[in-house]
């Protein structure tokens, strides 16, 4: 009968210790289940997998709410799963939804724009099309620019009460140094590549942009994700820590991240 957080990983090797915030929720008395998603698959399908999950733990259960976490590609399925998209309903009694997103590519990624270029298809004699299936799966086709997917993110679904949306500035954040020089960025997506103007208009809607790198944010086994945790818990995603409680904490966190 306790609330539950519902997490939704990134794309394979983006997505750092993610799930380790599992245990930082349960360190708080909160409840965790991890969906997990063929990362090559459309993504509407991944969205309609995870609605249809939602919907299965708020029908067998008699839990209050339901909070949805996604980063980065897993940003973008778990909005898509709570907008009004598909003719699978979502719980029909009273139950709160609540949406987090952090790092998600909501503009479409940049890397993927000459995939977006459809003029380019009949030009390349199909060659473009089945390279960027090669590259990204089947869900090349919903991660440019020009795609419906992007295009049309449609409107939350009304059981949402609220959306928290967590953008990174990834500007200058270095993932690994060797003799203090940086050998690998931690930044994949631009803000201008998670902006958008429909989605952040609903009222429900609240943008806030952190100065951090696309894995720092979530944590890694070099860093906790400190910076994500004081945002979720400014805003009641997760229950405050015990003052007295503090130095346990701290030691769980170098126990899951910094192995």
């Amino acid at each position: 009968r306790k609330p539950i957080t519902v997490l939704v990983h990134g794309c394979f090797g983006s997505s750092g210790q993610f799930r380790g915030l599992a245990q930082v929720l349960a360190f708080h008395g909160q409840q965790t289940a991890c969906f997990t998603y063929d990362d090559r698959a459309k993504l509407a399908s991944s969205a309609l997998l995870l609605r249809q999950a939602v919907k299965q733990i708020a029908e067998h259960s008699e839990v209050p709410r339901i909070t949805v976490i996604g980063h980065s590609q897993g940003a973008l399925v778990s909005r898509k799963s709570l907008t009004d998209f598909s003719l699978t309903p979502l719980p029909s009694h009273p139950i709160e939804l609540r949406l987090v997103t952090i790092s998600g590519p909501f503009a479409g990624i940049e890397s993927a724009r000459t995939c977006g270029r459809r003029w380019l298809y009949p030009l390349s004699f199909g060659l473009l099309p089945a390279s960027c299936y090669f590259v990204t799966g089947a869900k090349w086709a919903d991660i440019t620019y020009s795609s419906e997917f992007i295009r049309e993110p449609r409107e939350l679904a009304p059981q949402v009460v609220n959306y928290l949306k967590i953008d990174t500035d990834e500007r200058n954040i270095c993932r690994r140094k060797e003799n203090d020089h940086c050998v690998e960025d931690d930044e994949v997506f631009s803000l201008s590549e998670q902006q958008s103007k429909k989605i952040e208009s609903d009222q429900r809607t609240k943008r806030v942009v952190v100065n951090a790198g696309h894995v720092e944010i979530v944590g890694d086994k070099r860093e906790a994700p400190i910076k994500l945790i004081n945002i979720l818990q400014d805003e009641g995603v997760i229950n405050p820590t015990a003052p007295e409680k503090l130095p346990a904490f701290s030691l769980l966190l170098t126990q899951i991240y910094k192995q």
